[in-house]
């Protein structure tokens, strides 16, 4: 009599991966310490099931290579955590990190509480200034759900201007709180801007890291090859982003350089102007600019997340006299 033998193949999933509970490197005050509660985010936000789906450590995560998952992503973080009911981004346009852009927010709010004894200025008389706002419209949805702070966005872009006053229109919190301007001149920052006798509390700027399309597509491709096991050759942007957004001529450090000399002639219309900065190399070419342009104080914040570092770095003309003046006119309660 023959015996039969049943074979079956074993598959061998890659060991679970050990996930701090914390995000530690993130704000004490980030809402996004945490891991991504899909479950909640869905019940939040319906539209990001079909997004969700078991990665190959069996976590409930999305494919951060996909733009429509990232998107749909924010769009939930921002719903769930930010009480906005109604955010898109027309295709294409930049989709950035929710986490670290409200990483930039806590930061910069403590460093205008350390010129006022400690205490973060709260309110819509608290104004800030965001340059190259974007379509997404995101740190005005955070800086006013945090602190309630009013916003004043700019953008060379007239698509991006219309999708951020769409954002605005739709949430009734914006509408009291945030205001786009059209920036027609685009090597001019502040220009054209601010207006006269106006005053903003701080400035934020997320500026275009690269320095050309093709660097901007090289870029694009390393990331996407660490986020798939197969070889990508499409530069595909899976967080978005129009060239503007991207690159300028001379990239970040000379953008940001440009900032700095400009900002000096609105020395008494705004206390911190600040700006991320992506790498460190371009730091001492910004530290040299803002030496000549003799700006009083200069702060460096280091940020992160995972493995990923990066800083804000934020400045004022203001002597201690007028940082005086400046809080007992504007934050004294």
């Amino acid at each position: 009599m023959e015996k039969s033998y049943l074979c079956s193949k074993i598959i061998m999933l890659p060991k679970k991966k050990d996930h701090p509970k914390e995000k530690t490197r993130l704000h004490l005050r980030n809402r996004h310490r945490e891991r991504y509660d899909f479950k909640a985010l869905v019940a939040t936000c319906p539209e990001l099931s079909p997004f969700v789906t078991l990665n190959v450590y069996q976590d409930e995560s999305i494919a951060f290579s996909d733009p429509e998952a990232v998107k749909m992503l924010n769009r939930a973080l921002l719903m769930h955590f930010y009480s906005i009911s109604n955010w898109d981004i027309p295709p294409g346009y930049l989709c950035p990190p929710i986490p670290g852009r409200a990483d930039y927010i806590h930061h910069i709010a403590d460093l205008l509480g350390s010129k006022n004894f400690g205490k973060i200025p709260t309110g819509l008389k608290t104004r800030c200034l965001d340059i190259g706002i974007g379509a997404n419209c995101v740190y005005p949805i955070i800086g006013n759900k945090e602190y309630g702070w009013s916003f004043v966005g700019s953008d060379i872009d007239p698509v991006a201007i219309e999708s951020a006053n769409q954002i605005i229109e739709q949430n009734p919190a914006l509408k009291e709180s945030t205001v786009v301007r059209l920036q027609p001149q685009p090597n001019d920052l502040f220009f054209g801007i601010i207006q006269p006798d106006e005053l903003f509390d701080l400035s934020v700027c997320n500026p275009p890291f690269h320095a050309s399309l093709a660097e901007a597509q090289a870029g694009t491709l390393r990331k996407l090859n660490n986020l798939n096991p197969q070889k990508v050759t499409e530069p595909v942007l899976n967080f978005g982003g129009m060239n503007s957004e991207l690159w300028c001529k001379g990239g970040e450090e000379k953008f940001v350089r440009d900032m700095v000399r400009q900002s000096k002639f609105f020395a008494e219309s705004c206390f911190w102007f600040s700006t991320l900065i992506s790498k460190q190399s371009h730091l001492k070419g910004v530290y040299e600019a803002l030496a000549k342009e003799k700006a009083v104080e200069v702060k460096t914040i280091p940020m992160g997340q995972g493995n990923k570092s990066g800083r804000v770095v934020a400045w004022t003309f203001l002597t201690q006299e007028q940082q005086g003046v400046w809080r007992n006119s504007r934050w004294k309660s």
